[in-house]
């Protein structure tokens, strides 16, 4: 007797008294292949079919197969199984092994459950988005609809209260089960030497010291081929090597979960698919790496990259239980056992990281604009929610209200992501709806139609597929196409513009290299250059690896750029200028998706008023040095910034000032041009002056003059931006006969007074004081130098004069 049989009639009682129960039982305790037969004969069940979700189509097909087996039947019969490539019911069938995505769908199509009595959630602890809405929307059925809908909950390692509560208080029931010891023994790491390498030599160690066959976890499936290889070299008689990942063939997944000929040891090569619900008969000895390979999605980029994780306790925990199922076993752990404390608890649930966009939907039909209008054990996140909402808008699944359009009804109808749904109902109204199935087939079954980049050689290799797995994907693809079949005569798609319908942000166009591109959202990815769609101008991409800075095209077809015209209304349109050799502008016309250009074209007539902002930006960037000034403007403004630093009265006329107010004086002048050194120095004169209102131009003229007149009647040109404020340079003879020192704007004019030769001999703010003082030796030696001007005694009674003694005197 399992020991699932102890909590049998706690939980009958349970789900007798109460619509939900909850129950925790550790793994090998028998609770996926011996409730759903005990649950047939309960009163409630009347004729209800009892529906149980498996997490993956492995797991779900295994159940089905070992009920049926206990009842002596055929699958199909009493136990039957549906999953997304193969369904095995009948009439008949009583106990519906599902898995989660195909429960959502069910219970979409029919929110009453009718025909139901019973859901069982197997490995919930596992917390697929898939299940989390399963549940959600299960318990809305309950409520509103069902109330005598039975809910069961059952996990290894949950917190069963907290799903309680999720389920109005429902009954929780413990199962202790019953695992055999197991002996943990710690490999350590070896960061020198690859991971395959690694588990190969904790192989070879594990099958010299114990007996039995084995289970190893590994992350992916490239580091389970690569180790299978590296274990095939190796040639140990009696030894099976049998890989068993999600992408395999089911009947070489059934091969790895078989039992062994008698003789022979099993190495089955697995993922956390092998982590719950399989019994693999035999296995003793497990050997776990400590990572997993997780699903995690980037809301800026629109991807879904797989990341390599540690594994939590929780999972390290079942794993070493594998070895424990049957007898007595051992796991070898590849990490020092300090290392397991810092693990975390439990791994993050799905529907943290996950593209929430397939449940948006959901929603959606469900009737439901938020997610919290749903029982939820954990919320989805807003902002990922919002991008998810924001999405089905741009595929035109809601409108403005976000409600469900047409278009979006249509999409959920069809069993596939919203993007590949869209694509397929895209390509449905050229008639080429089956050939849009067949790249989703490609897409969403990893491994099909071989490894190549191009698309069209993936659906090639499809065609020639006579494997199982291949004939199933292309009767799946078969369905979708009918889901979405409709009569259409328009021009048929290209499969690169196909690719684009669900995927437009990851539209690439070359770069640099060959094998380099942009994608729409400005990252970059590339291509091996040899590979001939490194070639191409243009790609469609449906699948990218990632990488720190730049993803790995995976899976690409080559597009024309004439058909991103169907992506007409989320063009961007920039007219941009750029200047040629003689400085001249010329105006470019782009249109662009995204950060890629998809045409660029010459203006001939640009908008005048474009050039004229053109211009006034460069001026702003290259400040107001970049227009031919003339002198008199510059002075205009050195004498505007004197008289407002004593009167704030006047405007500012600073190159800050000027700059800020470009619209206002200086575009006016720009209509027309087509370079700065094309404006007339008057008609920037001419835009400064109209600054300064008229009256107080008349005082800046009076206050701050261009220029001072000497005694002789000469004028000379006044410095205002002299370190000692306003000045000039006048020669000493044209000042004789001051007697007082002049000003300008109430500041006495600084004075560089100028020998005949125009040498500065004296500077003075004083000229009485000059005449007094020093003059006496500066004529002395003037005299000297220059003996034909007039050098008198006394300069504040003399005559100005301009030029030298005349002959004779």
């Amino acid at each position: 007797m399992l020991p699932i049989h102890e909590a049998l009639p706690a939980l009958k009682a349970a789900l007798s008294a109460g619509p939900s129960a909850v129950l925790v039982a550790p793994p090998g305790a028998g609770k996926t292949t011996v409730i759903p037969l005990e649950l047939l004969g309960e009163a409630w069940r009347g004729d209800g079919r009892i529906i149980v979700l498996e997490p993956r189509r492995l797991a779900a097909r295994a159940a089905a197969e070992r009920m049926a087996a206990t009842l002596g039947e055929p699958v199909g019969e009493t136990v039957g199984f549906r999953v997304r490539m193969q369904s095995r019911v009948s009439a008949r069938t009583r106990i519906e092994v599902v898995t989660e995505g195909v429960f959502t769908r069910m219970i979409l199509a029919d929110p009453e459950l009718a025909g139901i009595a019973c859901v069982i959630f197997d490995e919930f602890h596992e917390r697929s988005l898939d299940a989390d809405l399963g549940l959600a929307l299960a318990i809305d059925t309950q409520r509103l609809l069902r109330g005598d809908l039975r809910l069961l909950v059952m996990s290894a390692t949950l917190d069963g209260a907290a799903v309680a509560r999720l389920l109005d208080g429902a009954s929780v029931i413990d199962s202790q089960g019953r695992m055999f010891p197991v002996e943990t023994r710690y490999l350590g790491r070896d960061d020198r030497l690859r991971l395959e390498d690694q588990v190969v030599r904790a192989v070879e160690t594990a099958l010299t010291e114990q007996p039995g066959s084995l289970l190893v976890f590994l992350p992916g499936q490239g580091e389970i081929l690569r180790t299978a290889e590296r274990l095939a070299e190796r040639r140990r008689p009696n030894v099976e090597i049998a890989p068993l990942y999600g992408a395999l063939d089911p009947r070489d997944q059934d091969r790895a979960i078989r039992p062994s000929p008698e003789g022979i040891r099993k190495v089955v090569l697995a993922t956390s698919i092998a982590e719950t619900s399989l019994t693999i008969q035999g296995v003793r000895v497990v050997i776990d790496c400590g990572l997993a390979r997780v699903p995690r999605f980037d809301p800026a980029s629109g991807l879904t990259r797989l990341a390599t994780v540690r594994v939590s306790r929780a999972a390290a925990d079942q794993r070493r239980g594998r070895a424990g199922r049957t007898e007595p076993g051992v796991c070898y752990r590849l990490w020092d056992e300090a290392e397991t404390r810092a693990l975390p608890a439990y791994a993050d649930p799905e529907i943290l990281d996950a593209d929430l966009s397939g449940l948006a939907l959901d929603l959606a039909r469900w009737g439901a604009k938020d997610a919290a209008d749903l029982a939820f054990l954990d919320p989805p996140p807003a902002a990922a929610f919002t991008e998810a909402r924001a999405l089905l808008s741009r595929l035109d699944a809601l409108d403005s209200h976000g409600v469900l359009t047409a278009h979006g009804h249509a999409l959920s109808a069809v069993p596939l992501p919203p993007r590949l749904a869209h694509m397929v109902l895209k390509g449905a109204d050229t008639g080429q709806a089956l050939r849009a199935a067949r790249i989703a087939a490609l897409i969403t079954e990893r491994g099909l139609g071989g490894r190549d980049v191009d698309l069209r050689h993936r659906l090639e290799g499809l065609d020639r597929d006579r494997s199982p797995r291949a004939r199933d994907a292309r009767a799946l693809a078969d369905r979708w196409a009918r889901f979405a079949a409709k009569a259409g005569d328009a021009e048929p798609l290209s499969d690169g513009l196909l690719l684009a319908f669900a995927y437009p942000e990851r539209v690439a166009r070359a770069r640099g290299g060959q094998g380099e591109f942009q994608l729409v959202s400005g990252r970059g990815a590339f291509l091996e250059p040899t590979d001939a769609m490194a070639r191409e101008p243009w790609l469609a991409v449906a699948e990218l690896g990632g990488g720190d800075r730049r993803d790995r095209i995976l899976l690409a077809a080559p597009l024309d750029p004439a058909e991103l015209a169907a992506f007409e209304h989320q063009f961007e349109i920039e007219d941009r200028l750029e200047e040629t050799g003689q400085g001249r502008l010329r105006a470019k016309r782009l249109t662009r998706l995204g950060r890629l250009t998809v045409r660029e074209e010459i203006l001939d007539n640009p908008d005048p008023a474009l050039i004229a902002g053109a211009l006034a930006d460069r001026v702003r960037r290259d400040g107001l040095a970049t227009l031919p000034w003339s002198p008199a403007t510059a002075a205009l403004r050195e004498r505007a910034a004197f008289l407002r630093a004593r009167d704030a009265v006047l405007p500012d006329l600073s190159d800050a000032a000027l700059v800020a107010t470009l619209d206002g004086w200086l575009e006016p002048l720009l209509v027309g041009v087509r370079a700065l050194n094309a404006l007339k120095p008057d008609a920037l004169d001419n835009a400064v002056r109209s600054l300064i209102p008229w009256d107080l131009q008349r005082r800046l003229d009076a206050e701050a003059p261009a220029r001072w007149t000497a005694p002789t009647g000469n004028s000379f040109v006044v410095d205002y931006t002299a370190e000692t404020g306003p000045r000039v340079d006048v020669r000493v003879q044209e000042v004789f006969g001051l007697t007082s020192h002049p000003a300008v704007g109430g500041v006495p004019l600084t004075m560089s007074l100028l020998s005949p030769g125009h040498r500065p001999i004296q500077t003075t703010r004083d000229l009485p004081g000059f005449w007094k003082g020093s003059w006496k030796d500066v004529r002395a030696d003037m005299r000297g130098r220059y003996p034909k001007h007039v050098w008198p005694e006394d300069p504040s009674v003399a005559r100005p004069t301009a030029r030298a003694k005349p002959r004779g005197t």
